[in-house]
Parts: C-alpha cells; structure tokens; sequence
C-alpha cells in the first residue's frame, strides 16, 4: 500500500480552502476539540462530585486515571478497527460513542459516573491514534500544517474546559451540568462529520513480495514510543501535583490553581508552530534541544522553590509540553510511510505512552510519602526529561520504522 493509492480525494500540492476540503479541515478541528475537554472539566470540579455522590477520595482520584489506562488498552486495537470499516467511518461512530459516554456520565449516579468515563476514555482512544493517519491521508504534502491547527484546537479547549468547569458546577446547572458542557463540541462534531462518511474506504488488500518487519521490532518504534511515554507522564504528573508543590511552598490555593492553566495555555503556540518547523526539517533535533532545555529550566525552578518567578517556571514548562507533545504526534507521520502505518505507530506509542501517563502522578505521590516531601520526586521529574531527551534525540532521525 502507498501513500498515493490512498490520496486520490485530496491530491493536490495546494490545499484549496473551498468545498469538500474546507469542510474536512472543520472536521478535523471539531474532532480534535472533542479529545479533551471533557477531560479536564473533571479536575476542578472533583470536589463537587465527591461530597454530592458521597464517594471516597480514591475511587474520585480514579476518575481521572480510568481515561488513561482507557488508552493504553484500547489504541493498539484502534488501526484494526479502522482498516477493516475505515478511518472516517471510525471516527464517526467514535464520536458518537464519546456524546454517549458524556450523557452516561452526567446522570448522577455512581454507577454510570464510572461507566459513561469508561466509554469516554475508549472513545477518545480512537481520534487519539487515527487522526494523525487520516492527516497523512487526506493532506500528505500538509500535515504539519494540520497537525498544528489539530494540537492547538485540543490545547485551546483544554484550557477553556479546565476554565469554565468550576463557575458552571456552582450555577444552577451543578457538577452534572459541568460534566455535560462538552456534549456541545460532540454534537457539533458529529454533525459536520457526516459528510466524510461518503469518503470512507477499508484498506485495500494489498500482496506483497516480502512480509513487513513487526513494528515492534524496529528501533525507531521504541524511540517514538519513549517519546510519546515520557512526555505524557511529565505532563499528567504535572497536572495532579503541580498545585499541591506550589502550595507546600507557601502559595494561596487559588494561586497554586491557576499554575496549572498558566502552564496549559502557554502550551498552545508551540502546538500551533512546532507541527509546521518539524515537517520542513530533515531532522528535528534542534527542537528536541529547544524543549529539553525549557524543561530543565523550569522543573528546576520549581524543585529548588524559587516561588517567586513561578509563572516563569510554568511558561517554561507549558512551552516545552506543547512543543513535545506537537513533536511526538508529528513523529507518527514523519517517521512512516503510509496512512495505515502512521496509525500503527500512533496506537503502539499512545498505549505504551498513556500506561506511563497512568502510572506517573502514583509514583510521583508514593515518593512524596515515602521521603516526607516534593524535594526527591521533584528531581525526579528531572530524570525523566533526560531520558525523554535520549528517546526524542533518537525519534528524530531522519529514518522510517520500517
């Protein structure tokens, strides 16, 4: 199978914004729009759900893991599904089920809390790993363009569903309403999709005069896998414990929350540039350097409690898990050659990648126990930038996984 068998729709050098085009190019945004926001209306409001459902700080905490190991479970499988219905086909029906998660999930009761959030994270597994593939797809002299407008939208709505969750959950609407305002995206989104059903194809049965080598076994899988790893557990590890760090170091509550969207927004110019730098560049090592220091720098500010220049440390730290995070999605493209393959390597790297993710915010808490503070996790978070340096280093060869 070539990249070209599968370009026929959209094969132009030359994106015409018009048409049939343009509305895929919606499509994408709305879908990306979809991924995490109902995410992140769950953090600030957890409070509210916990005293009004009478539940343990536990099964509250695991509300926000239950997505993650979603994740890592679910997007291996997400390139199967899509090459025997399709990958707008996929997508579509996804979308559905993430409207319907969302609906499960802001009944009120316990049971469909948890439910509706499993639904939701399986959900977002599949526009998690299929989008990048469809992007090479549908724009192969474009993706880093796209790919831009795809992380900026997930970073924008992020933000935007951190923001607005808390004065919702205490309006008349409650913590049921908060949970259900991303339903809005979800619609809309399924709405525009609909006209790209009639563009969706299997993938074509193709013989072959050798067998491919296993993704597994290429080295440049492991490396973007690492990268995409790594990356996700400084993020998610960030958003639980930042707040509490800042706050063991003297900052109001109310400050020490707003680290976190300081840090979120910061993230969104290099989601928008590092996706275009990155598809013009034979290797991206240099940004890999860029990041790498951002990173150094700012958990290095926080673990040494400079509290003062604290917004400092959380633009730094925003900056470098947009341009990461941007960098390891464009990995899934610039490191393979066809559509289908790009979204073998999404599914293998974001289950291995989201695993990590889960487990960082335990390791990072398990430590603050242990040794009676953040001083030892904190440091911690500075070996993990060197090994996500020594992955991301190697991500960005300019070689293909197979």
């Amino acid at each position: 199978m070539t990249t070209q068998e599968h370009t026929d729709t959209y094969p132009s050098r030359k994106i015409n914004w018009k048409g049939t085009t343009l509305l895929l190019v919606i499509g994408v945004i709305c879908l990306a729009s979809t991924l995490r926001m109902p995410l992140t209306v769950v953090g600030p409001i957890i409070s509210f759900i916990r005293e009004d459902l009478g539940i343990s700080n536990i099964l509250a905490g695991f509300l926000t893991t239950i997505p993650l190991l979603a994740f890592a479970i679910i997007s291996p499988f997400a390139p199967v599904v899509a090459r025997k219905i399709g990958l707008e086909l996929t997508l579509f029906l996804s979308t559905v089920l993430l409207g319907g998660g969302i609906v499960l999930r802001s009944v009120g009761t316990t049971s469909l809390l948890v439910f509706g959030t499993m639904l939701i994270g399986i959900a977002i597994s599949f526009g998690n790993v299929l989008i990048p593939g469809l992007l090479k797809l549908k724009f192969p002299y474009h993706v880093g363009l796209l790919m831009a407008f795809f992380t900026m939208s997930m970073n924008l709505t992020a933000g935007l569903g951190a923001g607005i969750s808390y004065p919702v959950a205490k309006s008349s609407l409650g913590w049921q309403g908060a949970l259900a305002i991303s339903l809005v995206l979800v619609v809309l989104t399924i709405v525009i999709w609909i006209p790209q059903l009639q563009f969706n194809k299997p993938e074509p049965t193709v013989k072959t005069m050798k067998e491919r080598t296993p993704l597994w076994k290429s080295p440049v899988t492991w490396a973007v896998a690492g990268t995409m790893g790594f990356q996700s557990l400084l993020f998610y590890t960030t958003a639980a414990w930042i707040p509490e760090i800042y706050i063991s170091q003297g900052l109001a509550a109310e400050r020490a929350g707003w680290m976190f969207s300081i840090m979120q927004f910061s993230q969104v110019p290099m989601a928008l540039a590092v996706p275009i730098i990155a598809s013009k560049m034979t290797s991206q090592r240099p940004l890999v350097l860029m990041f790498t220091v951002f990173y150094l720098v700012g958990f290095i500010g926080v673990v040494m409690d400079w509290t003062s220049l604290a917004v400092l440390w959380m633009v730094l730290l925003g900056l470098a898990g947009g341009a990461s995070f941007a960098l390891a999605m464009m990995f899934f493209t610039l490191r393979t050659r066809t559509a289908f393959e790009a979204a073998d390597l999404s599914g293998f790297a974001q289950s291995l990648g989201y695993l990590l993710a889960a487990i960082g915010p335990i390791l990072f808490g398990y430590l603050h126990d242990l040794f009676g503070g953040w001083n030892t996790a904190g440091w911690l978070f500075v070996v993990v930038v060197l090994i996500l340096f020594i992955c991301s280093f190697k991500a960005s060869k300019n070689e293909y996984v197979n």
